[in-house]
């Protein structure tokens, strides 16, 4: 068994038979990235873009859920819509380089639930401590291993 089969691996393959199309097996679950119509200014479905977003919303939604019932809160729903996006480190009060371009997530956060201020003010609060947006914001080292065919 080659480490791309191994347990705990997400698995992502794309071919010469269709070069713009990645199949992606995580656990039991099989999901497909089409970019083939981009050239086109077609979006056929999820880019690689969304699918970071999909995670860092999972992960803010389940994190919200687990602080609410651990604190007894009546959060019925939790929602959030992300957008992804490149400015202008002109536009980035924080940035030191102006003339550098930045990725930039919007995270809107929509809470139901008879939830009173200050239980909403803390859930945003903690809406950034997921542990995917920790990573994200953190940054990550890649480390690559280059396998010899089989």
């Amino acid at each position: 068994m080659s480490v791309l089969e191994e347990e705990g691996f997400v698995t992502v393959v794309a071919s010469n038979s269709a070069p713009m199309v990645a199949r992606i097996t995580a656990g039991s679950d099989r999901m497909v990235i089409d970019e083939s119509g981009v050239a086109m200014d077609l979006k056929p479905g999820a880019d690689p873009y969304d699918y970071i977003l999909s995670g860092l919303g999972a992960c803010t939604v389940i994190t919200l859920h687990m602080y609410a019932q651990r604190k007894g809160w009546p959060l019925e729903k939790a929602e959030v819509k992300l957008r992804h996006e490149r400015i202008h480190a002109s536009d980035c009060e924080q940035c030191e380089d102006e003339n550098a371009r930045l990725t930039q997530v919007t995270k809107h956060l929509r809470l139901y639930g008879d939830l009173t201020e200050e239980q909403r003010k803390r859930l945003e609060d903690i809406s950034a401590r997921c542990p995917v947006q920790k990573t994200l914001v953190a940054g990550m080292k890649v480390k690559t291993v280059l396998e010899t065919e089989v």
